[in-house]
């Protein structure tokens, strides 16, 4: 039997809540007595997480949007980081994701002498390659869901391991289709388009007016379009304003979380760039992706930009697969086009799932067991 373990982790927001609970499942397997405790949200609850924060202080995106949060953000890590070094002192930390919150305080804890494991590799290929000395001096151990990932960091003398990315193991290769229609109500001859803006308030902020607009330019083009909604419960009602705002009625139908359910059922769906973007792969769906911030953070962050592609299925297939509108380019006209394009063209969607099922092998292995023998490993240095 396994010794009884101490754990603390930090997801911080709804996509790493879901990674979080995912692994915390595999590791529970293997330390039945697992105390787990730090950030976190419901996914991770329903594993026995203890959260002393929930993982939306932390779900905040943009350098400007940041500096509105900075002082509280630093604040919670500061309590945090003496918390586990005095009184919860942990066998290991998990940082998951948010690497500009985790990695600070990954390595004042390694410098401590806490293990630390970062779950998610920083897009160094995508995104600001100077985060890779900050890598070096922060993780024992980076746990990748890409294949491509740990080769790169080994040229900078990281250790990694690729774990697959757990959700091509919690999305079905084929994926019901009619199952999703009958849960959502939905008939099988319906038109349906799956409307994700985001699971963070400044992404709802920025994109729901927008999606909405398109969509009400697709319902004049396409009469009878159904349009489902999955909604974080905590931005329901912004989204729900948003939609009344651009006049939309009974063909949109806003639904607490269940965004599979939707990506399923839907023939096609409008999404905010981000980790939905990969999970909208996975259910082999057609997407328009779509993102707006803040100016003077999208400014920042071009520069910053190693890839002419924003959206993970682009990224992961080396091309441009699905369309991409950015800031000024996301407008409703251009949306609801993209849309329709996709809605014409049924052998164009046909090499399109062809190409997203492909990597959803590519993506698909054991994640919780080869994550728990990485971090076993960790543990016994």
């Amino acid at each position: 039997m396994n010794p009884s373990k101490r754990f603390a982790l930090v997801a911080g927001e709804t996509s790493g809540d879901l990674l979080a609970g995912l692994l915390l499942g595999g590791v529970r397997q293997r330390w039945p007595d697992l105390q787990s405790f730090g950030i976190g949200g419901q996914q991770m609850a329903a594993q026995g997480f203890e959260a002393w924060w929930p993982s939306e202080k932390l779900a905040v995106r943009g350098y400007v949007e940041v500096l509105r949060h900075y002082r509280e953000i630093v604040g919670i890590r500061a309590q945090l980081q003496q918390r586990l070094l005095t009184t919860d002192r942990p066998d290991v930390f998990i940082g998951v994701d948010a690497p500009d919150f985790n990695l600070h305080l990954e390595a004042n804890l390694k410098a401590s002498g806490v293990r630390t494991v970062h779950f998610v590799c920083p897009s160094v290929w995508a995104w600001r390659a100077e985060r890779v000395e900050k890598i070096r001096r922060s993780a024992d151990h980076v746990l990748c869901i890409f294949p491509f990932e740990p080769d790169l960091l080994a040229r900078h003398d990281i250790a990694a391991t690729y774990v697959g990315h757990p959700l091509a193991n919690v999305i079905p290769l084929e994926p019901d289709r009619a199952a999703a229609r009958v849960a959502l109500g939905l008939r099988d001859e319906d038109t349906v388009v799956a409307i994700l803006p985001g699971s963070r308030a400044s992404e709802v902020q920025y994109l729901a007016q927008v999606f909405f607009e398109a969509a009400k330019r697709l319902r004049s083009e396409r009469p009878g379009t159904r349009f489902v909604v999955p909604a974080v419960p905590a931005l329901r009602e912004r989204i729900e304003a948003a939609a009344r705002s651009a006049g939309l009625g009974g063909e949109l139908q806003v639904i607490a979380g269940q965004s599979h359910t939707a990506l399923a059922a839907c023939d096609v769906t409008l999404i905010a760039s981000g980790t939905a973007t990969l999970e909208a792969a996975l259910f082999k769906r057609p997407m328009v992706i779509a993102y707006n911030m803040n100016w003077l953070s999208w400014q920042i962050m071009r520069r910053k930009q190693l890839q002419p592609w924003v959206g993970l299925p682009n990224i992961l297939c080396g091309d441009f697969v699905v369309p991409e509108f950015l800031q000024e380019a996301a407008s409703p006209r251009a949306l609801a086009q993209g849309v329709l394009d996709w809605l014409d063209a049924p052998e164009r969607i046909a090499a399109l799932q062809q190409r997203f099922t492909a990597l959803h092998h590519t993506l698909r292995r054991d994640t919780a067991q080869l994550a728990t023998d990485a971090i076993e490993k960790v543990l016994e240095s």
